[in-house]
């Protein structure tokens, strides 16, 4: 059922995002009256699920689902039509248009994937606006789970400052920040400590696997879930939800203060002060010869740690004219971030490349259960994503087009039918390596 939840969220968001792009192109060119022969969603090789003919212009549904695309007559794009190529220019032909015209209409699905994208954002600002943990709440520093942050230089205790010179805001920021970052400045005991993120970093966070969690997080209490089966706690009176609040009368604020307190007192009786709601009690309790009380800890959620008085979370709504530049902000901090890793990724020292996706990456974005707010967050990231993609200098990509045609409006040359053919071939054989190595590693790490 999960799979299925995420699929319709992912198929939604990708059709929705296909169509309007794609009308993008489609209405220019009707409005410079350029022929448009096919309007598809997804490829139709061969045969189509669906198809209907209305004035010139065919409208269908293909089979592969890798995309969409709209066919201008007289331009080579990605149905190879050379025959038509052969013939003389018609004048509702994409290439008898002046040089202007053509850019428009190839910038067009561009334009509507950015727009999009700030639409969206600004929509969710104004319906929703945000909810986060300040980094300035987590006064007493993070907490390193994994050897990655240990590898970074991190310690438990630790208050990430800055990275790259951009002061943290928000703590939710740090994973990302550090993923496109180079550098990072913390506060340990007083002491500002700037260190410089390793190369190889994005490689091992990526080997780490997809089960194993967040490297960093904020401290949380020691409430404990239930005990563990043959606890040798079994008879004690512990229960589910009670927060160990000190053992032995030293007062233990954060669960990764109990773990090296505990190996101190291997094989001995001891006392447990638990806060059970508003009732605060001493319990007699056994610590085993390994260092452990037989109790399952669970992390709580923020609303709860907001509750107990350890963070503050911070709330902020907006009007719709103050939506407005917050969706664009958050907007332009996605492209960003976006070009960020790419830049990572074509840089072969990072080994960021084995972290790139394919189809069930991006489906596995989508949470298991609907959420609205999360699908519209992921459709805004989506479109400014493949807007800036289609942006890239390749050909059989806008970009690619886009490049050919300022070429002849600053030169006056314009390339050869010939040459925009073979080009065509390229970027094709390109972007179909590009898309058989991303979905490979999907499949890699899907049997890692």
């Amino acid at each position: 059922m999960e799979i299925l939840i995420r699929a319709s969220q992912f198929i939604l968001s990708l059709s929705f995002l296909i169509v309007l792009h794609e009308l993008g192109h489609f209405i220019p060119a009707k409005l410079f009256k350029t022929k448009v022969e096919k309007f598809y969603l997804f490829f139709d090789y061969k045969f189509s699920l669906f198809k209907k003919k209305i004035g010139e212009t065919t409208y269908g549904i293909g089979w592969i689902p890798l995309g969409g695309y709209v066919k201008i007559a007289g331009m080579i794009d990605e149905s190879m039509d050379k025959e038509q190529m052969k013939e003389e220019p018609k004048p509702w032909e994409f290439r008898s248009k002046p040089a202007w015209q053509r850019l428009i209409i190839m910038l067009g699905g561009v334009t509507v994937n950015f727009i999009l994208g700030i639409v969206i954002y600004i929509f969710l600002m104004y319906g929703y606006g945000e909810k986060f943990l300040p980094n300035d709440s987590v006064k007493d520093g993070v907490w390193v789970t994994d050897s990655l942050a240990m590898d970074l230089g991190l310690k438990t205790g630790d208050k990430i400052i800055t990275i790259d010179g951009k002061k943290i805001d928000r703590f939710g920021q740090i994973p990302l920040e550090l993923i496109n970052g180079n550098q990072y400045s913390i506060e340990r005991n007083g002491q500002v400590v700037t260190s410089e993120i390793p190369t190889d970093f994005i490689s091992k966070l990526v080997d780490r696997g997809k089960n194993a969690g967040p490297f960093i997080t904020p401290r949380y209490p020691f409430v404990i879930k239930a005990l563990a089966k043959d606890s040798i706690n079994g008879s004690a009176d512990i229960k589910p939800k009670d927060q160990i609040t000190a053992i032995n009368n030293t007062p233990i604020r954060y669960y990764d203060q109990a773990k090296p307190l505990l190996q101190t007192l291997k094989g001995q009786d001891i006392t447990l002060t638990i806060k059970r709601g508003e009732e605060t009690k001493s319990i007699p309790a056994k610590v085993s010869n390994s260092g452990n009380i037989g109790v399952v800890w669970t992390p709580v959620s923020m609303e709860t740690l907001e509750k107990l008085g350890y963070y503050s979370l911070a709330s902020k709504t907006y009007t719709f004219a103050e939506a407005i530049p917050a969706g664009t902000n958050k907007a332009w901090t996605t492209l960003t971030n976006y070009i960020k890793q790419m830049k990572k990724i074509v840089n072969p020292s990072t080994g960021a490349y084995k972290g790139l996706g394919g189809f069930k990456s991006i489906m596995d974005i989508f949470p298991v259960s609907w959420s609205w707010q999360s699908f519209w967050g992921i459709t805004a990231f989506l479109s400014i994503m493949l807007g800036f993609m289609n942006l890239l200098p390749i050909p059989a990509l806008d970009g690619g087009h886009v490049v050919f045609t300022l070429w002849e409006m600053i030169t006056g040359k314009k390339p050869s039918d010939k040459f925009l053919e073979y080009a065509q071939i390229v970027g094709f054989v390109l972007l179909l390596s590009l898309l058989l190595f991303a979905n490979g590693n999907d499949i890699f790490r899907a049997f890692k």
